[in-house]
């Protein structure tokens, strides 16, 4: 899974001028990508893609000289593209998609927003350069959430809003927090809650990453003008970080967010058990293969609430172009040679022959010893890596725990009392 690139602000702040960002793509501008003309080219032929609906009728490249809210910038494609050649890399010596790849072997989703569909384009394209676009379906998920037909969770939003509730007691609790908005609305000529209304961070954060200066407005009889300050964003980011802190104490947004990220975590196993049971001895392959590799294209509000319901509740907040990656490993058979060696260890390591392991990473980084299903196996064990079977157990019953559940139907619809 993977958050869209770097983006255009979602939100503007009144009564200053938007950042001036250029949304098209070009080799000649900072940054660039060796693969970005080829990748400009290729998107061209998009047409002989199969796109689910509505996704046929969403750019497949940016392309405003103007950057529209929201939209996917060239820092984002060019993020994706490092992204995707990153894995191509680390997967190449797996020979993981052969050259002849069926269609059933990839799979690739993304929501309906241009910034995840080009976000998604860019990885892929810098994972497999001139990928064949007739064997490519590029699926439509509608919810942010990836929860397909399993999205109805009463309980799941009951949590959500208690969790809202907390932000909100905690934002209106900190003083220096909204002497800051008080002091900015006044350089900009604001009331305060309009200002507070346009989430200025959003636009700040954009300003900053692209080395542009903070908004100005000019000087006003009324005593309005001025620009913001880089002392305020720290005041607003800082809050960011208490609200992490507090969120992780609170422990409402780890029950949300268990509800929340499930179904896409029941897809993942459910998919890593059917490539395992096709990997059995003796047993005829599926035409077309197995699928190998699959690639949701999402956001900052489809991760969160996955890391949390991992127990990655001490990693850092999705920033653009963050990504997860669920491996799933199968230990070599052994050879005679290596059995008697083994047996000679004193059973030090208890791996069968096909025993099967999950690994999982957050931007490059192995956390699976961080995960709730994982910490308690020893990383010292003679493969560092996690059995498979501590993940199927986790999704199926074990995650729902923290709620007094069972499964997911039980979590979602039991009456709150």
């Amino acid at each position: 899974m993977i958050r869209h690139g770097d983006r255009y602000p979602l939100y503007s702040i009144p009564k200053t001028k938007r950042p001036t960002i250029d949304c098209t793509l070009s080799v000649s501008r900072k940054p660039s990508h060796s693969l970005l003309k080829s990748f400009i080219s290729h998107m061209g032929q998009g047409g002989r893609g199969h796109w689910e609906s509505p996704l046929s009728s969403v750019p497949r490249l940016p392309n405003h000289s103007a950057c529209e809210m929201g939209e996917l910038t060239q820092t984002g494609v060019v993020q994706h593209l490092r992204n995707g050649q990153i894995l191509h890399q680390a997967y190449k010596r797996h020979n993981l998609l052969p050259s002849n790849w069926s269609p059933r072997q990839l799979w690739v989703e993304t929501t309906g927003k241009s910034r995840t569909l080009q976000s998604g384009l860019a990885f892929l394209y810098g994972f497999l350069a001139d990928f064949d676009w007739t064997k490519l379906t590029v699926r439509h998920q509608w919810s942010t959430l990836f929860c397909g037909s399993a999205c109805d969770c009463p309980a799941r939003n009951r949590y959500l809003e208690e969790e809202q509730r907390r932000q909100y007691r905690l934002r209106v609790a900190d003083t220096e927090l909204e002497r800051t908005y008080v002091e900015m609305a006044r350089t900009l000529g604001l009331p305060t809650r309009q200002l507070r209304a346009a989430n200025p961070i959003d636009s700040l954060l954009c300003h900053l990453c692209h080395g542009l200066s903070f908004p100005c407005v000019p000087m006003a009889d009324s005593g309005s003008g001025g620009c913001l300050t880089m002392a305020q964003f720290a005041v607003i980011r800082r809050q960011q970080l208490d609200d992490e802190v507090d969120r992780r104490r609170a422990g409402l947004y780890h029950k949300y967010a268990i509800l929340a990220a499930y179904p896409y975590l029941n897809r993942t196993a459910t998919k890593m058990e059917r490539v395992a049971k096709g990997n059995e001895a003796g047993r005829q392959p599926r035409a077309g293969g197995e699928e190998v590799f699959t690639l949701s294209s999402a956001h900052d509000v489809t991760m969160a609430p996955l890391l949390s319901a991992l127990g990655l509740e001490e990693a850092r907040f999705p920033r653009f172009a963050a990504r997860v990656v669920f491996e799933l490993w199968k230990s070599p058979p052994v050879t005679q040679g290596q059995s008697k060696k083994r047996a000679g260890k004193a059973e030090k390591s208890k791996v069968k022959d096909g025993e099967l392991f999950i690994r999982v990473l957050y931007n490059g980084e192995d956390v699976t010893f961080h995960t709730t299903f994982c910490h308690s196996h020893s990383g010292h064990a003679n493969q560092p890596l996690c059995p498979l079977k501590n993940f199927l157990s986790f999704v199926k019953r074990d995650m729902f725990s923290v709620i007094n559940a069972t499964s997911y139907q039980e979590a979602c619809y039991r009456r709150a009392g």
